[in-house]
């Protein structure tokens, strides 16, 4: 597996964490009403949509280096 493949399979799997600790989170404030379980869902969101934009630039930067 290239490290190009590589990177692009650890953001796909970081950026499902960040949005399933973002549900986790949402839920535990729906029970709880803690701010500070609201405030980790914003952050996780913001971090997943951070992942997104990062992964778009990683696929345009090296859009002509193989996989394998």
């Amino acid at each position: 597996m290239s490290l190009k493949a590589f990177h692009i399979v650890f953001i796909v799997a970081s950026v499902l964490m960040a949005f399933g600790v973002a549900a986790i989170e949402l839920q535990a404030f729906k029970e709880g009403n803690r701010m500070i379980d609201l405030l980790l869902c914003i952050g996780s969101v913001v971090a997943g949509a951070a992942l997104l934009v990062y992964g778009r630039y990683f696929l345009k930067k090296l859009k002509g280096v193989g996989y394998l």
